[in-house]
């Protein structure tokens, strides 16, 4: 039987001590964590970002930047255009009203 216990890891526990992701999580749960702390740190709320700014931002935590940035759009918390031009981040909770946040 293991003896790890149930309560959830902090999120700092998976950087280095120069800021940087040691690796990305396999696991769901831990992964999903890492792109919410992600996605609040690293893009503000209401603001649109090309594809390269993403790249940057993500890129000052892991190389594999393609990865975490689809990982981001997989889950929910970057929205991109169809066209893989512009993204923004999404509110993980429904807005009051139910609006959708939209990019023109």
């Amino acid at each position: 039987m293991s003896s790890h216990p149930t309560s959830p890891r902090p999120v700092a526990d998976l950087f280095a001590a120069d800021g940087r992701l040691v690796a990305i999580p396999r696991r769901p749960a831990r992964r999903e964590a890492l792109l919410a702390h992600l996605a609040e740190t690293l893009f503000a709320s209401g603001r649109v970002y090309r594809e390269a700014e993403v790249n940057e931002a993500l890129k000052t935590v892991h190389e594999d930047y393609p990865a975490l940035r689809r990982y981001l759009v997989v889950g929910g918390f970057l929205a991109r255009t169809k066209d893989g031009a512009a993204y923004h981040r999404q509110r993980t909770a429904p807005l009051p009203g139910g609006a959708t946040p939209s990019v023109a």
